[in-house]
């Protein structure tokens, strides 16, 4: 609780929107987590495309959350796009929409991802593996600031502001021929990285037992702590998996243990 509270207090634009990303899991009092804080007051009342870094696991969709919730954009709709695995075909009809009998399937209008961020937010997680074809849709798109749905003519002007996030070095991916660089330019107008947790110290216990509060009471409510030996796992551990993998360790001890503290081994460390 104490944790959420500071979150609350560092941000002071975020207002009540604050609590909901920090009910999320996006609380930390380490040098690095309140460095990002201090970089989303700067970058959330801006309408310019940000562009979010990190390791997988690490919050990358709560920080754009907490980026659009702290925006004069709060009122508006906040849109998700998965960029990993998409097919052309399923990427502009997704993304730009598509008008009734433009395909075999296409029994009505479908209003795409952009089109329903309008006056919003769209955020396009995992954007370094959206293959090259789809790039250049994206690219043309973003210059334009226009779609045309898919079987459609007429152009239609929408007002988003862009949030994208990778966990790949998309300068080798760019060097590498994979990734373009004009669309990079366009999506790193400002850049956010995120620090992965094992450089987050502190940190770690304060999500461990934010967790514990926040699942305890369902999974097993008679646990209310650590012990040294699992709070010295945990300081000590890598944590390849971020701030996701500590979230299931601590569901996993949850269910196996079996006294009133998590010992290292319910962690299975």
């Amino acid at each position: 609780q104490g944790s959420i509270v500071y979150f609350v207090e560092t941000m002071r634009v975020v207002r009540q929107a604050s609590s909901r990303a920090a009910a999320q899991g996006l609380v930390g009092r380490s040098p690095a987590f309140v460095g990002m804080l201090e970089k989303i007051l700067r970058v959330a009342n801006s309408n310019a495309a940000v562009l979010l870094l990190g390791e997988t696991g690490t919050g990358k969709e709560l920080l754009a959350h907490a980026i659009h919730e702290a925006s004069a954009r709060e009122e508006g709709p906040f849109v998700a796009v998965d960029c990993a695995g998409m097919t052309e075909t399923l990427f502009e009809s997704e993304l730009f929409g598509y008008e009734k009998g433009a395909f075999t399937d296409a029994w009505r209008r479908h209003i795409g991802c952009v089109e329903r961020a309008h006056h919003g937010v769209l955020f396009l997680d995992e954007i370094g593996d959206l293959p090259l074809p789809m790039q250049v849709n994206l690219l043309r798109f973003l210059q334009e600031r226009t779609i045309v749905r898919v079987g459609g003519v007429e152009p239609i002007e929408v007002d988003i502001r862009v949030i994208a996030a990778t966990n790949r070095v998309l300068d080798q991916e760019m060097a590498q021929g994979n990734f373009r660089s004009d669309l990079f330019y366009r999506l790193c107008v400002l850049d956010l990285a995120l620090p992965p947790l094992r450089e987050r110290g502190e940190d770690i216990i304060l999500l461990a037992q934010y967790f514990l509060n926040k699942l305890g009471n369902t999974l097993n409510p008679k646990v209310n702590g650590f012990t040294a030996s699992a709070m010295h796992q945990m300081m000590k551990y890598h944590w390849p998996g971020n701030v996701r993998e500590l979230k299931n360790r601590l569901e996993r001890a949850l269910v196996l243990c079996e006294g009133c503290r998590i010992d290292h081994q319910d962690l299975g460390l």
